[in-house]
């Protein structure tokens, strides 16, 4: 892929996604550790905390600006969980899956989550408000079944509550 389609691609990406005012950031991260060798990882996070996920136009971007192969760049973005090509929500709703948690009753919450945020789990809602991801543990059994928001642990959830618990995540 040539760099002038690159660029272009990208300013339709930034335009397309309401995020053109992130674009002197989205340079300046770059600009920052194109001469450190093993750079990218830091790239890639703080781009994808700006744009918040990491799609292949991205990528590409970001390979163009750091002078590596695209390949690298998705190598990694594909093999490190906490990067993703999705769209995400900006706010992460993890629900615990572990033992402790589906015995008392974490299906049933997270059943009501996906129908009232019309969302199925691992996926984003159309609003981008939330991601729901399933986890196999967030090491909180005593106060299971649990839902963490962001950084907040939300313990002792119900379905009858965890509607009214998400609304203050606006």
């Amino acid at each position: 892929m040539n760099s002038y389609r690159v660029m272009k691609e990208f300013e339709r990406f930034l335009k397309d996604e309401n995020l053109t005012a992130r674009r002197d950031s989205i340079d300046s991260i770059i600009a920052a550790h194109r001469e450190q060798g093993g750079g990218l990882i830091p790239v890639l996070q703080k781009i994808q905390e700006e744009v918040t996920y990491l799609p292949p136009i991205v990528q590409n971007y970001i390979a163009l600006g750091l002078g590596i192969p695209p390949a690298d760049v998705y190598g990694v973005v594909s093999f490190y969980s906490f990067f993703s090509m999705q769209p995400r929500g900006r706010h992460l709703i993890r629900a615990c899956l572990g033992t402790a948690c589906y015995v008392k009753g974490i299906q049933k919450v997270i059943e009501k989550m996906e129908t009232g945020l019309n969302v199925k789990m691992g996926g984003t809602t159309s609003d981008r408000r939330f991601t729901l991801k399933g986890v196999r543990c967030l090491g909180a059994c005593g106060l299971a079944p649990v839902v963490m928001v962001d950084d907040d642990t939300l313990g002792e959830v119900s379905p009858n509550r965890i509607m009214k618990l998400l609304e203050k995540y606006e």
